[in-house]
């Protein structure tokens, strides 16, 4: 094996690259960074080829704040022949484990757009080829590990696979979601993927009901509240701004023209409390933090807008300060940061009370 491939938003390489290094730091697997700008991905190569599957297992990608997709690379080909190149790929794949799948892609950006037509076409060749090697299941099985190829030009890419339950299971890990036209802004997609990231499909069975209570600190004009209400939640709110007329006429909402930093609700049961405003991230890190501790709320969904450089070390501090102030507090959390695919310059955050934490929390009151 020769290293880890990691996807990313075009722009925010060095940010992807800083954190895999520092994580990979931290197991004392050690390598060198290889990075092209605006090119969508990271590839971290280990000294010692021996270590790459076990940094694989160790790296939790569910933790990694910039990645969008984890690949354990086997080899990078060049130059493949354009008349055939099925076979050379074949020669390398003949060595990796069954794969249940197969994700022929290219990273996100403007360059490799054009490659995108083509890697849909050359998948269905690729599978029957595989298929006929015996190193993919006849049919598709997504609990086995997945095969990937990433293009980066029409002959050159690198072979790999991922792992199962340490993956994302998105094609390019890209949610790919349809605007809703009756929604009133676009930041509806930000919660919308942040629910589908942070949430399995079982979990939202149970945890995003109907008649759940949720508060939305900066809620103009209701992207966010917007998704809330569609799952049928009462919500709060609050934003000195003016809430769409379509969702004041849902019932389903009470709007509070307030400061959100000295907003208080009312009942302090909350099942959610959202946020996207445009403010400094350790004043909204600080005022999360207070929700919990509080026993505000359950579970909340947030961003953190960073600065142009050093985001990675932003969201690291901000995280942290987070995390300090719930750890000081004694409470039990579990806690998510990606920066998805419909954030800009932030990242979103999801944090939910666990084990008797919420109980506690109720009793005080």
């Amino acid at each position: 094996m020769l290293g880890i491939l990691l996807y990313c938003r075009p722009g925010f390489e060095n940010d992807c690259a800083n954190e895999l290094q520092d994580k990979a730091g931290e197991l004392e697997i050690f390598g060198f960074i290889k990075t092209v700008r605006h090119s969508g991905y990271v590839f971290y190569q280990c000294y010692n080829p021996d270590e790459v599957e076990n940094l694989a297992a160790q790296l939790d990608y569910s933790q990694l704040i910039f990645a969008r997709q984890m690949i354990v690379v086997k080899a990078f080909v060049d130059g493949l022949p354009l008349d055939d190149r099925i076979s050379p790929i074949l020669e390398i794949t003949r060595e990796m484990p069954m794969g249940g799948e197969l994700y022929v892609e290219t990273p996100e950006g403007d360059e490799t757009k054009p490659l995108l037509t083509f890697c849909r076409k050359f998948t269905v060749p690729l599978r029957q080829a595989l298929r006929k090697q015996n190193n993919l299941t006849k049919k598709d099985n997504p609990t086995k590990r997945r095969t990937h190829l990433c293009f980066l030009d029409n002959q050159s890419a690198y072979i790999g696979y991922d792992i199962p339950g340490n993956r994302s299971e998105l094609y390019m890990g890209i949610a790919r979601l349809r605007f809703p036209s009756e929604a009133p802004s676009r930041s509806t997609l930000k919660l919308d993927e942040a629910f589908q990231v942070f949430l399995t499909p079982e979990e939202q069975e149970t945890r995003l009901t109907s008649g759940m209570r949720a508060v939305d600190l900066g809620a103009c004009p209701g992207g966010w509240t917007y998704q809330l209400v569609r799952r049928g939640m009462f919500v709060s709110c609050v934003d000195n701004g003016a809430m769409a007329e379509s969702l004041m006429e849902s019932g389903q909402i009470r709007h509070y023209m307030e400061d959100g930093f000295k907003f208080e609700p009312e009942r302090k049961n909350i099942d959610w409390l959202v946020c996207d405003m445009i403010e400094k991230p350790k004043r909204v890190a600080k005022l999360m933090a207070k929700w919990l501790i509080e026993g505000w709320c359950k579970e909340t969904i947030f961003n953190l807008k960073l600065p142009m450089k050093k985001r990675y070390q932003e969201a690291s501090q901000d995280l942290k300060l987070i995390t300090d102030l719930l750890e000081e507090a004694g409470l039990e959390y579990q806690l998510q940061a990606k920066h998805l695919y419909h954030d800009r310059e932030e990242i979103t955050v999801h944090i939910s009370l666990t084990g008797n934490t919420w109980g506690r929390q109720l009793g005080q009151e």
